[in-house]
């Protein structure tokens, strides 16, 4: 049982450290327009609070962190070169091993632009 829990720690940890990394992939010049649009997307989705199926939701709540956020970590990794991504990946692993990053901003311009997003959808159901 040890070892299964290992593997999993280190499957978590590895896909903290990749999400990060995509995350630092915005601003680093070697990594092409569509990787950081992919990049950012990934990010945003893999940090925001809000999930595309509530958890709630029997069986399914767990589909996308389970299958969809993992697809879409591994389709972004791919979109960047491999030296840029290790490099990226030793930058997240920096920041992980010194506390991880702490972006209050960040996570108030990810919650304003859900909250836009909903206000856009209510008033588009609305009219």
């Amino acid at each position: 049982m040890t070892a299964v829990a290992d593997r999993i720690k280190s499957w978590a940890y590895m896909a903290k450290r990749d999400v990060l990394a995509l995350y630092c992939a915005r601003r680093d010049p070697r990594v092409p327009w569509y990787a950081k649009a992919m990049a950012m997307g990934t990010a945003a989705y893999a940090l925001s609070p809000i999930d595309l199926i509530p958890d709630f939701v029997p069986v399914l709540g767990y589909l996308d962190d389970l299958i969809i956020l993992p697809l879409c970590i591994v389709v972004t990794v791919r979109l960047i070169p491999s030296e840029v991504m290790e490099d990226l990946r030793g930058e997240a692993d920096r920041k992980l091993s010194s506390g991880g990053p702490g972006s209050r901003w960040g996570a108030v311009a990810v919650v304003l632009i859900w909250i836009a997003l909903a206000a856009l959808l209510v008033v588009r159901i609305w009219r």
